[in-house]
């Protein structure tokens, strides 16, 4: 399974990583996970976990805005890579969807 980072830090005090990928079920998946003790300072709890999972047919909406191939997935999470790497990834990939109509269920638990 390709995966691509989007960020990744890690301090003593905290560990971020994000990263897009497509899972089992073929959906374009965006999988967040920040832990240490300025989370548990934050959320209550250590660890902070967060995602967005978009289905098949609204990942097609991608191929078109990036005019891309349909179903090139490693040329797609390249271009999502170049568009939404760094520390705000998760909010701006979040805000571009938003924007683009794209459909896509959003998880979060601490």
């Amino acid at each position: 399974m390709e995966k691509v980072t989007l960020f990744y830090l890690e301090k003593p005090d905290i560990k971020i990583s994000m990263e897009l990928y497509f899972n089992e079920n073929n959906q374009l998946y965006f999988d967040g996970y920040d832990i240490g003790k300025s989370v548990k300072e934050i959320w209550g709890d250590a660890d902070y976990e967060y995602c967005y999972a978009i289905e098949l047919e609204e990942v097609a909406k991608f191929y078109e805005i990036f005019n891309l191939e349909q179903g090139d997935r490693s040329g797609l999470l390249h271009t999502l890579k170049l568009q939404f790497s760094g520390n705000k990834a998760y909010s701006l990939f979040g805000e571009f969807m938003d924007a683009e109509n794209i459909k896509y269920d959003r998880f979060s638990w601490a």
